[in-house]
């Protein structure tokens, strides 16, 4: 007859088994918090689900707008990394101005190349400079600016005890594509804060806004977002999902209430 296993064993077992559960947590909270910073080492595959309405100068308009977001991380050197992230637009749109109709297909591709110190400053920031690219890929007039384009972006955070604050910004410069198209000069300004649980919970309020340089015109949604880590099988995913207001913006841009949801693959080393 075998020996029942003693508390010794019993104890062992259940420490062994806790640990595991927390390490688990741990990683799963720490994935959670690269995914708040925009230059972290992480490949991950972000697919964001915006729903705006009330668009256009008599608020009959409205869009379904998916933005697949890779994010490549590549080693430079010992001392910097090298992120791509990169905005690709999927949009459904209809109504956006009188007798404007329906449009479906991408929009402009948006490129963004940061330079990142691997190491954060001696006070904890972390940051990362480079070029933006816009990119005249729509496949409809009215889903593109027909306009290539390009700028400076930066990003500048800190994360602390499960905070993370900071801002990302780029401006974007018109440099050719079709003459008929107005020039480009927008602003791009998105100031975030974040607060990510030891359960991989994340909590974050941000605003993405574009200042229009041609048109004086700022457009101002204001996000609000939850989101968790978790896994499916043996991929590793975030999901959530939040709501946004927009505070500003022209006549011909949304107004009002609308809807996020985002699926983000992640791809740990």
């Amino acid at each position: 007859m075998k020996a029942k296993p003693g508390p010794t064993l019993l104890a062992a077992a259940l420490t062994s088994l806790l640990a595991s559960q927390a390490f688990a947590q741990e990683s799963a909270a720490d994935l959670a918090k690269k995914l708040s910073n925009p230059v972290a080492a992480l490949i991950s595959l972000p697919f964001q689900l915006n729903y705006d309405e009330k668009i256009g100068p008599t608020e009959s308009g409205e869009r379904w707008l998916l933005n697949v977001q890779p994010v490549v991380p590549f080693t430079l050197n010992e001392d910097w990394n090298v992120i791509s992230r990169t905005i690709l637009p999927v949009v459904s749109q209809k109504d956006i101005f009188p007798g404007a109709g329906s449009q479906s297909g991408i929009g402009d591709i948006v490129q963004s190349v940061f330079f990142s110190p691997k190491a954060p400053t001696a006070g904890g920031w972390i940051w990362g400079a480079g070029p933006v690219l816009l990119l005249p890929t729509g496949s409809d007039d009215l889903l593109s600016a027909k306009k290539w384009g390009l700028g400076p972006t930066a990003v500048l955070l800190k994360q602390d005890h499960g905070w993370t604050y900071g801002a990302l910004a780029n401006h974007i410069w018109s440099v050719a594509g079709d003459s008929a198209r107005s020039d480009i000069s927008t602003t791009f300004v998105q100031p975030f804060l974040s607060y990510t649980t030891p359960t991989a919970w994340t909590f974050a309020v941000n605003t993405e806004s574009t200042y229009d340089w041609k048109n004086d015109q700022w457009s101002v949604p204001l996000n609000l977002f939850v989101s968790k880590v978790t896994k499916i099988d043996t991929q590793l995913i975030s999901v959530g999902g939040g709501v946004r207001y927009w505070a500003d913006g022209p006549d011909s841009g949304p107004h009002g209430w609308g809807l996020r949801l985002v699926v983000t693959l992640l791809f740990p080393k």
